[in-house]
Order: structure tokens, then sequence, then C-alpha cells
């Protein structure tokens, strides 16, 4: 199973455009909150209805055509809430909190793995990445040479690969778009809460209602695209072809 997803073309172009999206998105924190850099990530299922649309050949719909607009207000609104600043340094109390967070997260997919369907395991991958997020929040403002020696690095490493795992497990089970939109949608809550909570993400001044809507909106529009998308790529039904063989039920490329 795991050899023959990574053998596959589709899946291994999309592990290369995921790891790109990880180093952007790194840097990106540097001075951003997290929810924003986590809003533009989850948008980034609008931005791939308009690629695939151009380069595939999608038909895109009125429904995703609105659910693309509802992301753009959201972008918009979280953009403006924003308070953009740099964190060099986080309590202790900090990464063992995240660090709990991933164990318990961890400890739940045994759970996962035995209920139906591709959500218990996408939305536990979105809690890992969740972790990810936050505690890879002030290494972009550290030194190079003190990353391989920082707690947080190792956190996120670790948040990374259970979170990818979990990722391609949830994938077997269900549709993309379903297993994408339970992920991302699990990300941007705990992403953002944490966020504030634990590494000291801002709010500008008078914009929390925007945080507030932009927030709703993001994940309302990313859960609707799941269930009007239309995507008809063709590596997605190799990739479903190439495990058809195992027990597991797959669910429908829509």
């Amino acid at each position: 199973m795991a050899t023959r997803l990574a053998t596959d073309p589709c899946y291994a172009t999309g592990l290369a455009a995921q790891v790109a999206g990880f180093l952007l998105a790194f840097y990106a924190r540097e001075t951003l909150p997290v929810y924003l850099v986590q809003a533009a990530a989850c948008a980034a299922v609008g931005v791939a209805a308009v690629i695939g649309a151009i380069a595939l050949g999608w038909r895109v719909t009125r429904a995703e055509v609105a659910v693309l607009a509802v992301l753009t207000v959201a972008l918009a609104l979280l953009a403006g809430a924003a308070q953009p600043s740099r964190v060099a340094a986080v309590p202790q109390a900090t990464g063992w909190v995240l660090t709990a967070l991933l164990a318990a997260c961890l400890a739940l997919v045994p759970a996962a793995w035995r209920a139906r369907g591709a959500v218990p395991l996408a939305g536990l991958a979105g809690t890992a990445f969740a972790v990810l997020a936050v505690a890879s929040r002030p290494l972009p403002s550290l030194e190079w040479p003190a990353l391989p020696t920082h707690p947080l690095s190792w956190l996120t490493l670790a948040s990374a690969a259970l979170g990818q795992v979990l990722l391609a497990a949830a994938l077997q089970r269900g549709s993309t778009t379903s297993a994408g939109a339970a992920m991302d949608a699990v990300t941007m809550v705990v992403a953002s809460a944490a966020g504030i909570a634990l590494v000291g993400d801002q709010i500008a001044d008078g914009r929390i209602p925007w945080f507030v809507v932009g927030l709703v909106l993001i994940v309302a529009g990313v859960l609707t695209m799941a269930r009007v998308g239309t995507v008809v790529a063709e590596c997605p039904r190799r990739i479903d072809a190439a495990l058809s063989d195992h027990p597991i039920p797959q669910g429908h490329i829509r």
C-alpha cells in the first residue's frame, strides 16, 4: 500500500508540492499569525479548483464559484484582522501543551482506525498539522545553528510525520475532498485557537468581529467545497485503482 502510493506520480507530485507549501508557510509564520497562514493554506482548495479548470478541464459549477467567493471574502477579513508580530520565544509550558496534544492525537489513532470512513483519521491529521503550525511559529526567528537542538524543531518534525501518515491513511478510506476538508477544518480551528492562546498571536484592535466572521467563513467554505466540488482529474482515479484490492472501502472521487 505505502509503496504503491509512493510510486504513484500524482501522489509523489502532491507530496512534493506539500513540502514546498510547508516551507513557504514556515517562513510566513515568522511575522504573520498562525490563523492567517492556515486560512491561506485552507483556501488552497479554491486555488486547486481554478488550476484544475484551466489546466485539466475540470467543470467548475456555480456553487463552486460561490464558495470561491466566500473563501476570498474570508481571507480578506482575516488579513484585515491580522496583527503582524514576531515570536522569538515561548514559555516551556507551551511546548509541553503541544506535546500533550500530539500524544493525545497518537493515542486516538487506534479508535479512529476502527471507525468507518475517512473523517476520524483526517481529523487527527488536522490536529497533528495544527500542532505543527503552532510549534513552528517561533522557529523562523531563530538562528539556523539553533534549530537542530531546539525542542520545537523536533516537535514540528514529529507532528509533520504523524499528520502525513494519518492523511495518507484517510485517503484510503474516503474521497480526497472529504478527507481534505475534514483535515483543513480541524487544522484551522485548532491552530487558530492554539496560536492565540499559546504563542501570543494578535488580532488588530477593533477587528475581533472580522476574525470571528473570517474564521467561520473559511471553515464553512472548505466544508462546503467538499460537498459541491467536482473533481474529475485522472490522477486520483489512478490512486484509487492502485488501492482497489485492499479491504478498506474506497470513497468516490467526485
